[in-house]
C-alpha cells in the first residue's frame, strides 16, 4: 500500500486538516445546488471525485489504470458508506433547516470517539456523547413548530440526518480496521456514481440547465468535500492518530453553521449556539479529557 495520495509522512497531519475544512463548506455549498435532483447531483460530484486520481497519475506519469486491491466487504462498505451517506446528507439538507441538520449529522465524531476508545476511556466517551446529544435535542426542540405544515418534513430531515450520522461513524471505524491502497478510492467513487446515474434515470427528471454558480458549486463539491476530503480521511483513518482526528472533527458543525449564517442561509439562534456549545464540549470530554487520563 502506497503511503498516502496527496501527502507522505508526518506532514500529513496538517493537510488531513484540509479535510475537515472541506466537510465543513459542505453544507453551504450544497444550498447552491438545491435544484438539483439528489441523484444527478451524486453522479456528477463522484464522477468527478473519482477523476483525481486519474488526474494525478497523468501528472506523474504513472499508469492511469491500476487494478483495485480490495475485497468484497472493502468494495461493500465502501459504496455502501460513500452513496448511503451523501444520499441521506443531501435529502436532510432539502427536508430540515440547514443548520440543524448539519450538527445532527455531526454526531458523528462523538459515535466514532466512542468506537475508538479503550475500554479504561470509554466511560468519558459515552460521558461526552450524552452531552453533545442534549446540544442536538436542544436544538430540534427549537427548531420544531408543531403549528407548521413544515414539521412533518424537518422529521423526515432530521432522520436523514441521523443515518449520515450513523453511517459515517461505522464507515470511518471500519477504515480504522482495515488495509487498503488509498488511491482505491477512486474505483469506489466511480462505482457511487455509475449506481447514481442508474437511479437518476430510474427516479429523476435530469435538470442540465446549469447556471454558472451551480457549475462553479457541483466542481468545488467535487474536488473538495465529496473527492480530495475522502482521499485524506482515508489516510488518516489508516496511518494517522485516530482518536485525535475525531476530536478535531467536532469543529466541522462550527465551520459549517458559520459559512451558512455568512452565505445568508440560516440565522444563528440562541439554540443553535448552545447546541454547539454543547456538542463541542462532548468532544472535549470524549477525548480530550480521555486521553488526559
Amino acid at each position: 500500500m502506497r503511503s498516502s495520495f496527496f501527502v507522505r509522512g508526518n506532514d500529513g497531519n496538517v493537510f488531513r486538516l484540509f479535510a475537515i475544512f472541506m466537510w465543513g463548506m459542505l453544507a453551504a455549498l450544497s444550498v447552491f445546488t438545491n435544484r438539483i435532483p439528489p441523484f444527478q447531483l451524486l453522479f456528477i460530484c463522484f464522477t468527478i471525485a473519482s477523476s483525481l486520481v486519474y488526474v494525478k497519475r497523468a501528472i506523474k506519469r504513472e499508469p492511469l489504470i491500476k487494478k483495485p486491491a480490495m475485497d468484497r466487504t472493502q468494495w461493500l462498505v465502501g459504496v455502501t458508506g460513500l452513496f448511503g451517506f451523501h444520499i441521506f446528507y443531501f435529502l436532510a439538507l432539502r427536508f430540515a433547516p440547514p443548520i440543524e441538520a448539519t450538527l445532527i449529522i455531526y454526531l458523528w465524531p462523538l459515535l466514532l470517539g466512542v468506537l475508538l476508545a479503550t475500554k479504561g476511556n470509554k466511560r468519558f466517551a459515552v460521558l461526552g456523547g450524552i452531552i453533545g446529544f442534549c446540544g442536538t435535542v436542544v436544538m430540534i426542540a427549537d427548531g420544531l413548530d408543531t403549528n407548521q405544515g413544515e414539521s412533518a418534513l424537518a422529521v423526515v430531515g432530521y432522520l436523514c440526518a441521523l443515518g449520515c450520522a450513523l453511517i459515517w461513524t461505522n464507515y470511518s471505524w471500519f477504515l480504522s480496521k482495515t488495509k487498503s491502497d488509498v488511491e482505491d478510492i477512486s474505483w469506489v467513487a466511480l462505482a457511487v456514481a455509475f449506481i447514481a446515474l442508474v437511479c437518476h434515470l430510474l427516479f429523476e427528471n435530469g435538470v442540465w440547465d446549469l447556471t454558472n454558480t451551480e457549475v462553479a458549486m457541483l466542481i468545488l463539491i467535487g474536488i473538495g468535500p465529496t473527492g480530495g476530503a475522502f482521499y485524506l480521511w482515508d489516510i488518516g483513518m489508516k496511518q494517522g492518530n485516530q482518536s485525535w482526528l475525531a476530536s478535531i472533527s467536532f469543529g466541522t458543525p462550527v465551520i459549517a453553521s458559520v459559512s451558512l449564517y455568512l452565505f445568508g442561509f440560516s440565522e444563528l439562534t440562541i439554540s443553535i449556539i448552545v447546541a454547539t456549545l454543547l456538542i463541542v464540549v462532548g468532544a472535549v470530554v470524549s477525548n480530550a479529557l480521555s486521553k488526559t487520563r
